[in-house]
């Protein structure tokens, strides 16, 4: 299959894909799936509207996700997968695509080892020489990248990102949004909490909690919301009111 092929010979009943980013990470998903070559490549879409018309690696970038209704048309593109670094972007935009419709798939390098008791969500990038092993569990958006290892029964939650050479023993819980840092080790047993960041090169030997950023051997609290309330009232959803100046200002159900 050539994915640089003229659009002007597509056929709009077949199922094409779209990779959303086309930055350093959509390059890497973009070789995934020219590896796995099951995927027929539409192009990529990008947020950077001056990205379009450009080929990245020989695959066009058609435009920005606000063209999508208009490509899928045109296209025929049913498929999608966000190829973005930052943990909320990408789970924003994956949220955003399954409710216009389109199916979202996972990148899953031919040299990964993945247990065939694992399951792995949707939107998920495994890349080449990523281990995953028996029982685990990986949710949707997430990215296990160059090289890391997932041991057995371990859950990696939502939109998290375990970076090139990490390793997370058996039993350990990354909540969703965890950000596990290059060649950092996570020992078994544990939980990572939500949007929790783990430094390069860290070993974490105790639970992280949630939004605290840990660095070191072992691995410390460097950052962190001190106060639980504070991090509960920061999770709920926020809504606006208008000030005596006409300005909209953002109040949280927790005020």
């Amino acid at each position: 299959m050539d994915s640089t092929a003229d659009n002007s010979s597509i056929n709009p009943n077949n199922n094409r894909c779209v990779i959303l980013g086309c930055g350093g990470h959509g390059r890497v998903v973009l070789d995934i799936l020219r590896q796995t070559g099951d995927i027929e490549l539409a192009g990529f879409v990008d947020s950077n509207r001056e990205m379009t018309g450009r080929h990245i690696d020989g695959l066009e970038v058609l435009g920005t996700p606000d063209d999508l209704p208009r490509l899928r048309n045109e296209l025929g593109i049913t498929q999608a997968i966000v190829a973005v670094g930052y943990n909320g972007v990408r789970r924003n935009f994956a949220e955003q695509l399954s409710v216009q419709g389109f199916e979202l798939i996972s990148a899953i390098h031919p040299s990964a080892n993945i247990a065939s008791t694992a399951t792995i969500g949707r939107n998920t990038v495994i890349a080449a020489g990523a281990l995953v092993c028996a029982h685990c569990q990986i949710g949707d958006s997430v990215i296990l990248n160059t090289g890391s290892i997932v041991d057995h029964e371990s859950v990696v939650g939502t939109a998290s990102h375990v970076c090139p050479g990490a390793r997370i023993a058996g039993r350990v819980v990354i909540e969703s949004g965890g950000f596990v840092g290059i060649g950092s080790t996570v020992i078994q047993c544990l939980r990572v909490g939500c949007e929790a960041v783990i430094g390069a090169g860290a070993v974490v030997i105790s639970d992280v909690p949630s939004m605290a950023t840990v660095v070191g051997v072992p691995a410390r609290v460097v950052k962190g919301i001190e106060k639980q309330a504070v991090m509960q009232a920061w999770m709920l959803p926020e809504f606006t009111r208008v000030a005596p100046d006409g300005r909209e200002v953002a109040v949280n159900q927790a005020r």
